[in-house]
């Protein structure tokens, strides 16, 4: 906001009690010492026929008063005080001090108070004008009346132009300094209340940030949890199922189905607490994909748990292995966990999976495909994910987080050819 332009979204006006109690006291001061400078003025003889006392004293109150409610009528007062001014001089009031402080006053409050930057300027330049009109009348009866001046001066400049010329000069030191200084303080005050807005803001934006960063937490968490719980638990529904159908013929079957599924449980409590114990680690902030610190070395033993659960599995390394930065190999190993439990979940009895691990030069790409029914495995009442298929509503929604947090792409579909299609590529340099 410029100093001349006019303010129509916020006002320094209106003020407090505390501010007006101030101002009530500055013109109460002022008048007083305007009765005590009149009187000793009066005394000293300075005007040969000088007003009546009750002129005067109704001249200083006028004067005076007014700067009771210069905050709250700041463009009013400063006419009130500037008339009064002249009129004290034009009835020869004897008080030449304290009256250029009221008028210097009043004209500081209209630029350090009003909104309304255009009338401010416009009041003040009348203001200011009138009292430079008032002047020049002055200086020229001056001119007129020789007497009006001392006789003696000895100097290169005439007394008469020596008397105008410093006369303009204090004058425009004087207006110059009520401008100036007014304006100064409209424009602090405009920081300072830019400055506690912006303040504001970034309070609120923290606030903001503040609660989106629990709410993101809170999703890593939930991802977290289903990454864990339902690959394990997917194995352990299948064996149990498989358990309970051979239970009364093949007693050593379902004993080795059972063994899988305390396996399972066991392995997923124990990835359960390694989770929770990441979570209330304080001494340093978890990394973006804590606490998924599994790695791609465990790709094989994914496929093997896979083929246990009853889903034959291949597991292929393409490419030199070669040591990968530990966020991609947590979304490798998670990505391909979520696919492996969507085929145990939707394939169907007769399919197969292949898992492949392919080292590229700048990226390893994880791929899981299976031979089952595809998205008409599942029930009708699957959640159906972004690509059109019905596998894992929320499993696909996290796969493509956490590709896009490291920055990689992501297939994930029915093939052409029958069964399923997972293939994310992922980003190493």
């Amino acid at each position: 906001m410029r100093v001349g332009e006019t303010s129509r979204e916020w006002s320094r006006l209106p003020v407090g009690r505390r501010e007006h109690r101030q101002d009530a006291v500055l013109a109460l001061v002022l008048l007083v010492a305007m009765e005590v400078s009149t009187i000793l003025y009066g005394s000293v003889g300075y005007y040969e026929h000088p007003a009546a006392w009750w002129v005067s004293a109704l001249l200083v109150a006028a004067n005076a008063a007014p700067l009771a409610f210069r905050r709250r009528f700041p463009m009013t007062v400063v006419v009130v005080v500037a008339l009064t001014f002249v009129g004290m001089q034009l009835l020869r009031v004897p008080e030449l001090f304290f009256y250029n402080f009221t008028l210097f006053i009043a004209l500081y409050t209209v630029g350090a108070w009003c909104s309304d930057r255009v009338r401010a300027e416009a009041v003040r330049w009348v203001v200011i004008g009138g009292m430079f009109a008032w002047l020049f009348i002055a200086l020229s009866f001056s001119w007129a009346v020789p007497s009006a001046l001392p006789d003696s001066g000895d100097g290169p400049v005439s007394r008469f132009i020596a008397s105008s010329l410093m006369s303009i000069i204090i004058n425009l030191v004087y207006f110059g300094a009520a401008w100036y200084s007014g304006n100064r303080a409209w424009s602090s005050a405009v920081a300072r209340h830019e400055l506690a807005e912006r303040t504001a803001e970034l309070a609120a934006e923290r606030e903001r940030t503040a609660t989106q960063a629990v709410a993101l937490e809170r999703i890593r968490i939930a991802r977290e949890l289903h990454d864990v719980v339902a690959h394990h638990v997917s194995l352990m529904g299948v064996q149990a199922g498989a358990a309970r159908r051979v239970l009364d013929r093949e007693p050593a079957q379902a004993a080795t189905s059972l063994a899988v599924v305390e396996e399972s449980a066991r392995t997923a409590v124990e990835e359960l607490r390694r989770m929770l114990g990441t979570l209330r680690e304080t001494d340093e902030p978890a990394p973006v994909d804590a606490p998924s610190t599994e790695g791609i070395g465990r790709l094989e033993e994914l496929a093997g748990s896979a083929r246990t659960a009853g889903l034959p599995t291949r597991f292929t390394v393409v490419g030199e292995e070669r040591p990968v930065p530990p966020t991609v190999a947590a979304v490798a190993f998670r990505i391909a966990q979520e696919a492996v439990t969507n085929a145990l979940k939707h394939a169907g009895p007769d399919a197969s999976a292949d898992l492949r691990l392919r080292y590229l030069p700048d990226a390893v790409e994880v791929e899981v495909t299976d031979t089952g029914k595809g998205h008409r495995a599942s029930s009708p009442d699957a959640p159906t994910g972004a690509d059109g298929g019905r596998r894992g509503g929320l499993g696909h929604v996290g796969m493509r987080e956490r590709v896009a947090a490291v920055g990689g792409r992501i297939e994930i579909g029915p093939r052409a050819r029958g069964g399923y299609l997972v293939r994310a590529w992922l980003p190493t340099t």
